[in-house]
C-alpha cells in the first residue's frame, strides 16, 4: 500500500471511528444510554424520565441511532428504543469510570450534591453477591416497577422509590437492607438508604448500579415483582 492509500485508509478509518465519539458527544444522550441500559423504552417514557421535548428526545436518539449505538423496533404507534449491543454499556461504564477517576469536577459535582454519601456505606457487588449466599441482607430493588420487571438481581424484592414510605413496614427490622437503583450516580438507593435509617433500620446501598451487576455476569432474574409482604 503507498503512501496515498495508506493515508486514505487511515482517514476513512478513523472517521468512522470518530462517529461513535460524536454520538455520544451530550451529556443527554449519555443520560438516555443510561436509562436504556435498564431496559428498552417508548420515546414517550424517555420525554418523562428525562424532562425533555418529544422533538429534543427524537433528534438525540436519531444521532445515537446513526453512530449505531441504539436500535429502534416499531410496535403499534410507537417506537421503542434499546441499547445495539451489551458494548454499548461497556463504553458507557468505561467513560463513566474515566471521568469519576480523571475530573476533578465530577468528584466536585458529587460532594456538593450528595454531600451525605459517604455515610452511606457502599457495598461492592462481590460483597452482596456472598451477603446474598448467607442470606444476611435483605435486597431491595427501588427502581420504576418496570425496569424491575426487565430485570433484577435475583432475590430483590421491588419497592419503588415512590412507593417506599407508604410500603415500609414490608420489610423487617431484623436483617440489614441493601438498597440499590440505576448505577453509581443514580439517587434513587441514596434516598432510599436515608429514610430507611431514619426509620431505624439498618440499611447500606451498593456502590453501583443493576446494569453494572449484569455487566459482571451475575445472575439476573426477569419476572413481576417479589410478592408484597413477604419475608
Amino acid at each position: 500500500m503507498d503512501l496515498e492509500h495508506k493515508r486514505a485508509f487511515k482517514n476513512r478509518l478513523f472517521g468512522q471511528f470518530a462517529r461513535i465519539g460524536k454520538g455520544l458527544a451530550s451529556a443527554r444522550r449519555l443520560e438516555l444510554l443510561e436509562l436504556l441500559a435498564q431496559r428498552e423504552q417508548t420515546v414517550e417514557e424517555l420525554v418523562e424520565e428525562t424532562g425533555m421535548s418529544f422533538a429534543n428526545t427524537s433528534q438525540h436518539l436519531k444521532a445515537l441511532r446513526e453512530a449505531q449505538l441504539v436500535e429502534v423496533r416499531r410496535d403499534g404507534l410507537y417506537a421503542c428504543y434499546r441499547l445495539a449491543d451489551p458494548r454499548v454499556f461497556a463504553l458507557w461504564q468505561a467513560l463513566r469510570d474515566l471521568g469519576t477517576g480523571r475530573l476533578a469536577d465530577v468528584r466536585r459535582i458529587v460532594e456538593t450534591y450528595l454531600a451525605d454519601r459517604g455515610r452511606l456505606r457502599p457495598i461492592t457487588c462481590e460483597e452482596l453477591e456472598r451477603r446474598l449466599k448467607d442470606r444476611s441482607v435483605v435486597l431491595l430493588d427501588v427502581r420504576p416497577e418496570e425496569e424491575y420487571m426487565a430485570g433484577h438481581i435475583p432475590g430483590a424484592r421491588s419497592i419503588p422509590i415512590k412507593e417506599l414510605r407508604a410500603r415500609l413496614k414490608e420489610l423487617p427490622r431484623s436483617r440489614e437492607i441493601v438498597a440499590y437503583c440505576r448505577g453509581p450516580y443514580c439517587v434513587f438507593a441514596d434516598e432510599a438508604v436515608a429514610f430507611l435509617r431514619s426509620n431505624n433500620r439498618r440499611a447500606a446501598r451498593l456502590e453501583t448500579g443493576f446494569p453494572d451487576w449484569k455487566s459482571m455476569g451475575l445472575p439476573v432474574e426477569l419476572g413481576p415483582p417479589a410478592v408484597r409482604g413477604q419475608r
